[in-house]
């Protein structure tokens, strides 16, 4: 199987870079895949932000599922962070992102009061890994498009200054990954949904570990999509494309299946929700991203 890594430079210069602004912010908003909340999750990113209030954004909520998505609502909130499901592309929960960040400065505004100042606007910073949506956020927020916005991850390039209205300003930062990814696991599950560019990836490789891991978990959503036999086996990976391919009729000359077809049909159907709700990983499993060479340098 091939490694999955992915460390772009304009990442390393993010990350410098945000450092270097943390003096001016008052909230960091950080945004994350409600289908792998963990493995979306940099964990550079409390480093980073040096014990600055933090607030969760579980995006793309409404391809995730709901249960889970609940439950790691609770695990973040028992850690003592507070965590949001958002859908920033319908504009679903993206009201309620304003008053938390209100909520979580508090006692800085309680802090300015107290010092006869006026308060200002809040400053807020948006970090997460490619293609989680940051853009498409900022975009929601501000109520027009200033930010680009692709379906790819890396869109964003540098840094930008939005007002939210004339209280929240938002600084809108590229996607940063770390450097090395301890669990390849870590890698396959941002591969399968999308956060790393697909020029680097082996499609069969990604879309045989979503295969294994829909017909383990979502056996029923896996067969109906596909019309498939039921139960499958999870464990004959190449049945499952053989089978796939013939229903979706990605066959070559000489009647054989194209698995090639068949691993990137799986992949843009699972991405686009085409087989309903899912999540990859609960907030009871082990922590798959533990050691300091997931932190990088």
């Amino acid at each position: 199987m091939k490694t999955i890594q992915w460390f772009p430079g304009h990442m390393a210069k993010a990350r410098r870079e945000v450092k270097e602004k943390l003096s001016q912010i008052d909230v960091v908003i950080e945004l994350l895949d409600a289908r792998i909340p963990r493995s979306s999750q940099n964990p550079i990113i409390e480093e980073l932000t040096d014990g600055k209030p933090r607030l969760i954004l579980l995006n793309k909520a409404d391809l995730a599922d709901e249960g889970k998505t609940n439950e790691w609502i609770a695990h973040f909130k028992k850690d003592g962070v507070d965590a949001l499901p958002v859908d920033a592309q319908s504009g679903t929960g993206v009201k309620r992102i304003g008053p938390a960040c209100r909520m979580l400065t508090q006692s800085l505004h309680d802090k300015w009061r107290a010092k006869g100042m006026k308060p200002r606007e809040l400053r807020a910073v948006i970090l997460g890994i490619p293609n989680v949506g940051k853009s498409t956020l900022m975009n929601r927020l501000v109520g027009k498009r200033q930010a680009p916005v692709g379906d790819r991850p890396g869109v964003t390039k540098k840094q930008q200054w939005l007002k939210v209205g004339s209280e929240l300003a938002l600084l809108d930062t590229p996607g940063i990954l770390w450097p090395k990814f301890s669990n390849q696991e870590v890698g396959l599950r941002l591969a399968v949904t999308g956060a790393i560019k697909d020029e680097l990836l082996d499609y069969g490789d990604v879309a045989a570990y979503a295969l294994q891991f829909l017909a383990r978990t979502y056996p029923h959503q896996l067969a109906a999509r596909y019309d498939l036999s039921y139960p499958l086996d999870p464990e004959d990976i190449g049945e499952l494309f053989e089978a796939i391919g013939k229903k979706r009729g990605c066959i070559v000359r000489g009647g054989m299946v194209d698995m090639d077809k068949v691993a990137e049909l799986v992949l843009r159907e699972l991405r686009a929700g085409k087989m309903g709700r899912l999540t990859l990983e609960t907030a009871s499993e082990k922590e798959v991203v533990t050691d300091e060479d997931s932190r990088g340098d």
